[in-house]
């Protein structure tokens, strides 16, 4: 039996790997990529089958944030020409919500740039989740607003958000070298508030930010100690007007990797394909379909992603179903985005999703 299939043995008895173990995933050959990816697949094959979950993402209220995160558009100092504007009307979000939700989108994600929310802007966003959830009452809604304060967690599962959304992003070791503004221990006492406070937790990571093999391995671990039920992996999206700009240090086959070693070390956790995918992993995207289980349908916070369309015949001609349709209808195609091109989003412009309900 080969180390890989072992290794696919232990995370389906749910066992920590070792740090050597979750090294030598990143450090494998080209020659074993495909076979990384088979002893992935067994993992997720037997804790989520074939189904791909869908993920729509509205930004709630966006740019002019007064956080210093390097590789974010919305910094602060940030010359990225992104959106710019405050707090969308509750009836502007179910608006947007609604080409997600019709194009089988199961989540809906609330995003608000800021280091955190007001108890006005809880106030806000609880609005905005009940007249969401009245409209669909069986979609789910995360929040992703910042750091959180005492008791708003608490709030904001009372007004039936499903799961709160804070990324680790990267290692507590690498942490000041991507953010002065706050500190790695915020974002871990955040998760944790929102655990604590019966909401589903989601906590992630971006890699692409100069980060060893050693960093990947510790924001791994430190996720797998959280216990988050989801696990969005972004690769970075160096834009141009950011200090990560033209910062370009990720192949296809490195992200395979990565995925691989998150799969391997958080089994049962939803692992989501975030941010970036589109423009790294390129023509091997329906390969890491049989790593992770979830992935954004459409747009991101300030950029756009594939075409809505060509992510469900994606998923279709991989041999996948999305998670809670019976049957895809899917219509005439659109050609979707290069794959080499960072492109920002503007206001008023289409997600180009099709309706499938």
């Amino acid at each position: 039996m080969t180390w890989l299939a072992l290794l696919a043995d232990k995370a389906i008895r749910r066992e920590l790997l070792t740090r050597e173990e979750a090294l030598a995933v990143l450090a494998s050959g080209d020659d074993e990529l495909m076979d990384v990816v088979a002893a992935a697949f067994r993992v997720r094959r037997e804790f989520f089958g074939r189904r791909v979950k869908l993920n729509y993402l509205v930004n709630v209220k966006s740019g002019l944030c007064p956080e210093d995160c390097s590789y974010c558009s919305q910094r602060l100092g940030s010359a990225a020409d992104v959106l710019k504007y405050t707090w969308l009307k509750s009836a502007e979000v179910s608006k947007a919500a609604e080409a997600g939700v019709r194009a089988g989108a199961k989540r809906v994600c609330l995003v608000a740039s800021g280091r955190g929310p007001t108890d006005r802007d809880i106030d806000r966003v609880c609005s905005t989740i009940g007249g969401l959830k009245a409209e669909h009452p069986g979609i789910e809604v995360c929040a992703c607003l910042g750091i959180l304060t005492d008791g708003q967690a608490e709030r904001l599962a009372a007004a039936g958000t499903t799961a709160y959304n804070h990324n680790l992003n990267t290692s507590g070791g690498h942490y000041a070298e991507i953010c002065a503004t706050h500190e790695y221990a915020d974002r871990v006492a955040t998760v944790g508030k929102a655990r604590d406070a019966g909401l589903s937790a989601c906590s992630g990571l971006i890699a692409g930010m100069g980060e060893t093999d050693e960093d990947l391995v510790d924001v791994a671990f430190a996720l797998r100690a959280l216990d988050p039920d989801s696990v969005p992996v972004n690769f970075l999206i160096p834009f141009e007007g950011t200090p990560l700009a033209g910062t370009w240090t990720l192949t296809p086959q490195r992200c395979l990797r990565i995925l691989a070693m998150v799969r391997f070390t958080c089994p049962d956790a939803e692992v989501r394909i975030a941010g970036g995918r589109e423009i790294h992993l390129r023509t091997l995207q329906p390969l890491a379909l049989h790593i992770a289980n979830s992935i954004f349908l459409g747009d991101y916070l300030t950029s756009e992603g594939q075409a809505g369309q060509a992510d469900l015949e994606m998923i279709a001609d991989a041999g996948f179903t999305v998670e809670g349709a019976a049957e895809q209808t899917l219509p005439a195609h659109r050609a979707s985005h290069g794959p080499a091109q960072v492109r920002t989003r503007h206001r008023g412009a289409g997600t180009d999703l099709p309706a499938n309900a």
